[in-house]
């Protein structure tokens, strides 16, 4: 693979020989802002009034559940999908211990709730809080957990015996199953819409897609998804692909496939992610297509990177786009929902003095089981605990699931990237702030984004709240739309129109952006279905007239050197 040509610019913030060398941990810092966190852990309370009703309650409940397994033990039923099965109905002793359980799990919780102090301190508490809750359950220990015991004594041990080889499977290949893996390969039955891939370098393979329609739109189409996963969530079957739909549109689309960064790239930046990743994605689009402007898409952090890319060529005297999309995508990091509960001044330069650049090796990586576990555990119930018991307490192997296989496929990430992306976003807010931000040389001003824009936000979404999504029609000054769908960051997304599944909003008022999401959405109307049709249509009136589709891929310059998915997806992390 090649080695990362830096920027030869004198203002660039990428690292070089001549660079100086970069400023060391601030140790006093990093001090203070672990004290700082303590203190606000420890000033927080419990207002006597509040702890005294908590206490009554609980004592009335309490009393009332035992009362209950002693007169009417058959009308115990915990109400929690956890214990739905007959066994935990049947036994009076498991149905009390589920119910005796689900009120301390309540009482816990309202003590979190009413504490008083500092509000990052009070959400950390009540995560920490939710997370002991949900690992306490008695349906997640054998001991515990009749319709375990009873699967164990069906078969004869069987159970066990496969829930043992599964925990020992799952611990060879470094994460939890959520899913039959073996069902799924890449480029055979999920990612497998026809294309080549073009053009290659360090950072990603970029792929073109084989066109659908006779005739494809002259303005060609781009997405750049995130790098913190594999692209293919854009791809997973022909019936849910948003690739294979925007194709069949009749638009010439290529995608962005970046590489699962290993020891090579461990060094690399946000800069070398801006300029040898997304602005020379353009470049070869253009190049390609023989156009001076593209549509583009952005997805997640992939939006986060496209619109800097923008920012920086629009400072140069570039506007290679004529429209914008962006997905589930944070601009102003404002409020970043439960993940902020992760990021202070003291996470952050733990991060950079062990992966960054001012780390004794000079970088390192983010590992993507890391990261794929920290997302796990926000929904700890459905993405953890669900598959330890089903997996290694009932020896049951997970159902075939493609989102769940991807969601599995996790990617790693250069250190000094991850770290500038931590710092100048979740924890200081920099990007949104016009000039506070040098990239690849240039001051970045999100204020130049004044192309259309389609801005899209998952109304359930807990890693890009919809708030946030929406917040980026503040920024964009171009004719810019929004739209609110139901369900969360990835469901959210992926909803094509033949399945006819959920609903999603537009503005009463088109064109217009109260300073709120609530305001939006008071005055927003609901549509059932999904919004891709609303987006297609968008779309296709930035995309030019129709001409003759392209009969091979590529161009004499960029020719095909393999076919899609390509060679970098496939790399495991």
């Amino acid at each position: 693979m090649a080695v990362i040509q830096r920027s030869r610019s004198k203002k660039s913030t990428n690292a070089s020989a001549e660079s100086p060398p970069l400023p060391p941990i601030e140790t006093t810092v990093l001090a203070d802002s672990v004290g700082t966190s303590l203190q606000s852990i420890a000033g927080l309370t419990v207002p006597w009034d509040a702890m005294s009703r908590i206490q009554q309650d609980y004592l009335t409940q309490a009393t009332a559940l035992w009362n209950q397994a002693l007169e009417q033990p058959d009308q115990l039923i915990p109400d929690d999908r956890r214990f739905a099965s007959a066994e935990w109905k049947s036994n009076p002793g498991s149905a009390f211990m589920a119910s005796m359980y689900l009120l301390n799990a309540r009482t816990l919780q309202r003590l979190a709730d009413s504490l008083s102090g500092d509000e990052k301190a009070r959400d950390r508490v009540r995560f920490a809080v939710q997370q002991w809750v949900d690992a306490a359950a008695p349906s997640n220990f054998l001991a515990l957990n009749p319709e375990a015991q009873k699967k164990a004594i069906d078969t004869k041990g069987e159970s066990i015996t496969q829930g043992l080889q599964m925990l020992l499977s799952d611990l060879r290949q470094g994460h939890l199953s959520q899913t039959d893996e073996s069902v799924f390969e890449v480029g055979r039955n999920v990612a497998n819409t026809a294309g080549s891939v073009v053009f290659e370098n360090a950072l990603f393979q970029l792929i073109e897609y084989k066109p659908l329609t006779d005739k494809v739109h002259a303005v060609p189409f781009l997405l750049v998804p995130p790098c913190i996963n594999k692209f293919y969530i854009l791809d997973l079957q022909p019936d849910n692909s948003l690739i294979r739909f925007a194709v069949s549109q009749g638009h010439r689309v290529f995608v962005v496939s970046w590489v699962n960064a290993e020891d090579d790239l461990a060094k690399a930046t946000w800069d070398d992610y801006i300029e040898q990743g997304t602005i020379k994605a353009i470049d070869v689009v253009r190049e390609i297509a023989g156009v001076a402007k593209i549509n583009a898409l952005g997805f997640c952090v992939g939006g986060t990177l496209l619109a800097t890319a923008l920012a920086v060529m629009d400072a140069r005297g570039d506007k290679p786009v004529a429209s914008l999309t962006l997905l589930t995508t944070f601009l102003d990091f404002v409020n970043t929902g439960t993940l902020d509960l992760f990021v202070d001044e003291a996470m952050v330069q733990v991060r950079e003095a062990t992966i960054g650049e001012r780390s004794p090796q000079g970088g390192g990586l983010m590992r993507g089981g890391e990261l794929a576990a920290t997302f796990s555990f926000l929904r700890a119930n459905d993405l953890v605990w669900n598959y330890v018991v089903g997996n290694y307490l009932k020896g049951e192997k997970p159902p075939a699931f493609d989102l769940l296989y991807w969601n599995g496929d996790s990617t790693n990430l250069p250190g000094p990237m991850y770290c500038w992306y931590l710092r100048n976003t979740y924890l200081e807010n920099k990007l949104a702030q016009p000039n506070a931000l040098t990239v690849c040389g240039q001051p970045v001003d999100l204020r130049r984004l004044d192309m259309p824009t389609f801005v899209y936000g998952s109304r359930e979404d807990h890693i890009v709240p919809w708030d946030s999504a929406y917040a980026s029609t503040q920024l964009t000054q171009g004719p810019t739309t929004f739209v609110l769908g139901a369900s969360g960051h990835i469901a959210g997304v992926i909803n094509p129109p033949q399945k006819n599944k959920r609903s999603y909003w537009t503005s009463g008022k088109p064109g217009t952006f109260p300073a709120t999401a609530k305001e939006w959405l008071a005055t927003a109307q609901e549509h059932p279905g999904s919004w891709w049709t609303t987006w297609g249509d968008w779309l296709a009136t930035q995309a030019g007239k129709k001409v003759a589709a392209p009969k091979q891929p590529g161009s004499p310059k960029y020719p095909a050197i393999e076919p899609a998915p390509g060679r970098y997806v496939l790399r495991k992390a």
